[in-house]
């Protein structure tokens, strides 16, 4: 598990702020992703009230939300 070390901007797929302390998802391109927490939020309709952001995104994409082509 990776946790934050400090604030860093929004989950591009729940849209909720990255904060210090809460547990990511780095990926090979760097981008970062909740994981391992509740989100209250819709994820794209997706991940309501999900366990974790990224995987419930690789349930459905198989790419970085931000970086499809890679």
């Amino acid at each position: 598990e990776d946790v934050l070390s400090k604030d860093a901007g929004e989950c591009a797929i729940c849209l909720e702020d990255l904060q210090q302390g809460d547990t990511i998802a780095r990926l090979p391109c760097l981008c970062i992703y909740h994981k391992g927490q509740i989100i209250n939020v819709s994820c794209f309709h997706f991940c309501l009230v999900s366990n974790s952001c990224i995987d419930e995104w690789f349930e459905v994409n198989r790419s970085c939300p931000e970086h499809p082509s890679d």
